[in-house]
C-alpha cells in the first residue's frame, strides 16, 4: 500500500480501510475546519487512516450558473490550512494540466475526475508531481480498462496510484456499482469505492444532479464486504444548503454511526 508514503497519515497499521472524506467543494475556511475536526475525531477513535477531501474548484457542472468555487488560490490555501491545523493529509481534484503543479504545492493526493481519466496529458502531469494520484474510473469505462490509466502513471515514472470506482452509467439518469469490478481493479492498484458519487442521479431536467443518500450505508457495506481498500465519502453539516452535490452527500451527524458499523464489518471480513 502507498499509505505510508503520504505525509501526516495516521493509523496505517490498524488493518482498517482508509477514508477520503470531506465536503464536495471548499466553500470557506470555517466550514472546512468544522468538517475536518469532526471527521478527524471520529477516525482517530476508530483508527481509520484519514485524508481530508475538498475540491478547490468544480469544473464539471450541469449549468453555467452552478457554483464552481471561491477562487483557486483561496481554496487551495484553505486546504493547506486544514492540513496544518489538524495534521492530516489532503486530496483535491484537478481538471487541467496546469492544475497539477499548482495543486501539488498545497495537497498530498491529486485526484483525476472520472470524466477526465482518459486524458493522458492530465494523468501524466499529475504523476510527474510525485504525489499519489487517485484515478476515478470513468462512468463509461469497464474495470478492465483502468489498467491502462494505471499504466500511464507508471510510464510517467510513478507507482503511486489508486483507482476509485464511482459507479457506472445506467441509462440516462442513474448510476450502478458493479461489485465484480472491485477484485478486477485491485489487481492493478489499491481500490477505493466512492460511495456518495455512486448514488448520484445525473442529467435531471432541472440541471441539478440528484442522489440517493438513503442508500449510502447499503453501498458502503457492500464495498467493505468485497474488500475495497478505501472509501470515499462526501459529507456536510448542512447538505440541503451545500453549494455542490448536496443531494447525494452524507449528513455529518450520521458519519460516526456509519463508520462504526463499517469498521465492525471490516474486522469480521478480515477473519475469513
Amino acid at each position: 500500500m502507498i499509505l505510508q508514503d503520504i505525509p501526516k497519515i495516521k493509523h496505517t497499521d490498524s488493518n482498517n480501510f482508509f477514508l477520503l472524506c470531506g465536503p464536495c467543494a471548499i466553500e470557506g475556511e470555517d466550514m472546512a475546519f468544522r468538517i475536518a475536526e469532526k471527521v478527524l475525531t471520529i477516525t482517530n477513535k476508530l483508527e481509520i487512516p484519514y485524508i481530508f477531501k475538498g475540491s478547490f474548484k468544480k469544473a464539471n457542472r450541469s449549468r453555467i450558473d452552478s457554483f464552481t468555487g471561491i477562487g483557486d488560490e483561496k481554496a487551495l490555501e484553505i486546504l493547506a490550512k486544514v492540513s496544518e491545523k489538524f495534521d492530516v493529509p489532503t486530496v483535491t481534484d484537478i481538471h487541467e494540466v496546469s492544475d497539477a503543479a499548482k495543486a501539488a504545492q498545497y495537497v498530498d493526493v491529486l485526484q483525476i475526475p472520472a470524466f477526465l481519466v482518459r486524458q493522458t496529458d492530465l494523468v501524466v502531469a499529475a504523476a510527474k508531481t510525485g504525489k499519489v494520484v487517485n484515478l476515478k474510473k470513468g462512468q463509461f469505462m469497464s474495470p478492465e480498462a483502468m489498467k491502462h490509466a494505471i499504466q500511464k502513471v507508471k510510464d510517467a515514472g510513478s507507482d503511486k496510484a489508486w483507482i476509485t470506482d464511482r459507479g457506472t452509467m445506467f441509462g440516462y439518469q442513474d448510476m450502478i456499482v458493479d461489485f465484480r469490478g472491485i477484485p478486477t481493479m485491485r489487481q492493478y492498484a489499491p481500490t477505493v469505492l466512492d460511495v456518495t458519487h455512486s448514488l448520484q442521479q445525473p442529467n435531471q431536467s432541472a440541471g441539478v444532479t440528484g442522489g440517493r443518500p438513503d442508500m449510502i450505508e447499503t453501498i458502503a457495506r457492500a464495498g467493505i464486504v468485497n474488500n475495497v481498500d478505501g472509501l470515499f465519502i462526501e459529507t456536510h453539516f448542512d447538505p440541503a444548503n451545500a453549494k455542490s452535490d448536496g443531494a447525494n452527500m452524507l449528513h455529518l451527524d450520521n458519519l460516526e454511526a456509519l463508520l462504526s458499523n463499517l469498521t465492525a464489518i471490516r474486522k469480521l471480513v478480515t477473519t475469513f
